[in-house]
């Protein structure tokens, strides 16, 4: 066979290989969603609060590979709350989203569900009262604990307990932010704060040393 005919066996070839292959490189579209893959799951939190992360699905086909414009239904089962939205739709990596705030129930669960699946998944959340007060420890170079929560109205007293000064300064939350506290060595500031959101605060002298309170209904 003469050198230009192999040549036009391989282009041929190599074309058939392409068609075979549905013409993308051997990459083929997911197909029907199967099973929903969940996130979030079993957390613990307080009454009548969202939770701090979102219960998210992500649905798949039989190969396990995730489909993307899948319609998820969302739905408080048992306890209350309330979820939203009650209906979201999987994006391009087939994950899907929505908010739980828990009620007053110790337990809730939510079912998220697409038409045609065999059955809802179901996400449990678990309820406690807030704590009505928090303590923080002004340690040498951090904070302890780092993350605090407090019900709203509830009072935050910091007690400096390390060999160097400190500050207590908020960058961050609701505003107004409640008032900062210039550098010491020992005692104890209080605070008490009623707007709900999350609050970052700092020493200004140590960088790094970094807190959170977040207040809770």
């Amino acid at each position: 066979m003469s050198v230009l005919g192999r040549k036009k066996l391989c282009v041929l070839g190599a074309v058939l290989g392409v068609l075979s292959c549905g013409g993308d490189g051997g990459t083929t579209p997911p197909g029907p969603p199967v099973d929903l893959l969940k996130a979030g799951d079993n957390q613990s939190w307080y009454f009548n609060n969202p939770l701090p992360t979102a219960l998210s699905v992500t649905a798949v086909d039989v190969d396990g590979r995730p489909v993307p414009g899948v319609a998820i239904t969302w739905a408080v089962a048992t306890g209350d709350g309330t979820v939203t939205p009650t209906q979201s739709t999987t994006n391009a990596s087939g994950v899907a989203t929505t908010t739980d705030s828990i009620g007053g129930s110790t337990i809730q669960t939510v079912s998220a569900t697409f038409t045609g699946l065999a059955g809802p998944v179901s996400f449990t959340a678990h309820a406690t009262t807030p704590p009505t007060s928090a303590a923080v420890s002004v340690e040498d170079n951090h904070f302890n604990p780092q993350n605090s929560v407090v019900q709203t109205g509830g009072t935050v007293t910091w007690t400096w307990a390390g060999a160097n000064p400190h500050t207590l300064t908020f960058t961050f939350g609701p505003t107004p932010l409640p008032a900062n506290q210039s550098a010491q060595m020992s005692g104890t500031a209080s605070r008490t704060i009623t707007a709900v959101g999350t609050y970052n605060y700092t020493c200004t002298i140590h960088g790094g040393m970094n807190g959170t309170l977040t207040v809770v209904h």
